[in-house]
């Protein structure tokens, strides 16, 4: 197979500039076909794409940046395709002989300035993969945006998804269609006034970055008894309790467990000061915490969401280690401060926050999947089992979905009056901003469909900025969020000064 991309010379970016495409696994070749410019780019554009190049990436490449010609990238097609994906905003070449003619979509408009219009609206488009020939939608997803960074790089996590959603649908399987809505269209601002906005925020979250840990997690807990939120369906009921932490440390994903008789709130411990995460553990008794947190699981990388799942007879936990590209099965060998890895479910793949609930005789794995590129809270991956220790096959759709507001697991599935619903993560405001409870309609080896029914943000309940996580064993319910956690050191040496001074360098908020 030939997949060839036919993209507008003039406006030539590194993301295009690749030989091949991976497609259920294997590496297909690329050509592209470079056609005469379509439509007109805002006027300095490129410009504006290089003042970001430089102040918010520090000179770092991005896949919005101009593709310089060469032998290689700007080559003759090789031969006929037998795949077109037309990224140009132009007509189709009603000559050509290709099996499939596919076009990208941004909020229902081809070409690149469809997606930057999106963009400079204050938002990311849905993204539709259409059949051009007759016009069928194959695929649509909408994006997230949490480690883009300025115009250049929401264009490159947009393009970068459009991948994700072509090469799942040359994949052959089946796609499952999620009904997205489109985002509300504010009218576009102007390109320059974008930048220099985006330029100025960017700052404004280096001093606060500056002054105050970014972000602050923190743990809420509270005892209700014969209600809790999945019931209520908000954060209403008995206050919410916050669990003490040390200040230069964030406590996140809280996972309660009661074993042995004891009851331990699990969690993602993390310390600012080496930005990376270990596993630890509180004891509650009838009031609350009782004794020190105690470190469980440390790695060499970055560990979060201690997922927990009783399996016979014995416990086990599947933190996220997706920075270590997999997904391992640790074994309680003495509760609760001492667990050994015990086998390797998944490998070679960035699946984060996963989630384990057993269906109809089966047991399925969630969780967020990332495939090097974009976003790491949009594209929902499945797999399923008829053991705990495997094998765990991929749903035949999958990514089974890709949407920022309902794809990234937040804690337990719950079962209410005989119906499967799992918390999922909202990021349509950003990572973590709130919280969603999803019906699963429809769940199989070979079929999902859910809906989310209730929306939860911070508020007069629960103060702060985020919320992401929900669970609960008995009468203990557990949440977490956000909150400003001031550095007084930073503050006393200054951190306004330090912007002047150069000293500053681009971040991506959590």
């Amino acid at each position: 197979m030939i997949i060839e991309f036919r993209c507008e010379r003039e406006h030539a970016r590194r993301w295009m500039d690749r030989q091949s495409l991976a497609v259920n696994g294997r590496d297909v070749p690329v050509q592209i076909a470079w056609t005469a410019t379509a439509e007109p780019r805002p006027a300095g554009l490129q410009g504006l794409f290089e003042l970001e190049r430089i102040v918010l990436r520090k000179g770092k490449p991005g896949g919005a940046d101009r593709l310089a010609p060469s032998a290689r990238s700007l080559q003759s097609r090789t031969g006929e395709p037998d795949v077109v994906i037309d990224f140009t905003g132009g007509s189709r070449d009603r000559d050509c002989s290709a099996r499939l003619y596919l076009r990208p979509l941004f909020n229902g408009v081809a070409g690149e300035n469809a997606a930057l219009a999106a963009i400079l609206a204050g938002d990311l488009p849905v993204i539709e993969i259409i059949n051009e020939i007759d016009g069928t939608v194959l695929d649509r997803g909408h994006p997230s945006g949490e480690i883009a960074a300025g115009l250049s790089g929401a264009l490159e996590t947009v393009m970068a998804r459009t991948l994700t959603l072509v090469s799942a649908i040359l994949s052959g399987n089946p796609r499952i269609l999620p009904p997205l809505p489109g985002p509300a269209m504010a009218a576009p601002r102007q390109p320059a006034a974008f930048v220099a906005r985006g330029l100025a925020v960017s700052i404004a979250k280096e001093i606060y970055r500056l002054c105050c840990y970014a972000p602050h997690w923190h743990v809420g807990w509270r005892y209700s008894q014969g209600t809790d939120v999945w019931q209520t369906r908000d954060l209403s009921g008995p206050g919410w309790n916050v669990l003490a932490d040390p200040g230069h440390r964030f406590f996140a994903d809280p996972f309660p467990i009661q074993w042995q008789g004891r009851t331990f709130v699990f969690f993602e411990d993390l310390d600012h000061r080496v930005g990376k995460g270990i596993i630890s553990a509180i004891e509650f008794g009838e009031a609350g915490p009782v004794g020190e947190v105690v470190p469980v699981l440390q790695e060499p990388w970055h560990l979060s969401y201690p997922f927990l799942i009783e399996d016979k007879g014995d416990l086990w936990m599947i933190p996220e280690s997706s920075e270590h590209r997999d997904v391992t099965l640790y074994k309680c060998i003495r509760f609760p401060d001492r667990w050994e890895r015990f086998c390797t479910l998944l490998s070679a793949l960035e699946l984060a926050d996963v989630t384990i609930t057993r269906h109809n005789g089966l047991l399925y794995l969630f969780g967020a999947w990332r495939d090097g590129d974009g976003g790491y809270s949009d594209t929902l991956a499945i797999f399923y089992a008829h053991d705990l220790f495997g094998p765990w096959l991929p749903h035949a759709s999958n990514p089974v979905l890709m949407d920022r507001a309902s794809t990234r697991p937040a804690g337990n599935f719950a079962t209410i009056d005989g119906a499967l619903w799992r918390p999922v993560q909202d990021c349509a405001g950003g990572y973590g901003a709130g919280l969603g409870l999803a019906e699963i309609l429809e769940l199989s080896p070979t079929t999902f469909r859910q809906i989310v029914r209730h929306t939860l943000k911070p508020g007069p309940a629960w103060p702060g900025r985020k919320l992401h996580t929900l669970n609960r064993c008995g009468p203990l319910e557990v949440i977490d969020g956000a909150r400003i956690q001031p550095k007084t050191r930073a503050l006393k040496h200054g951190a306004v000064s330090a912007v002047w001074s150069g000293r500053l360098s681009p971040a991506v908020t959590r």
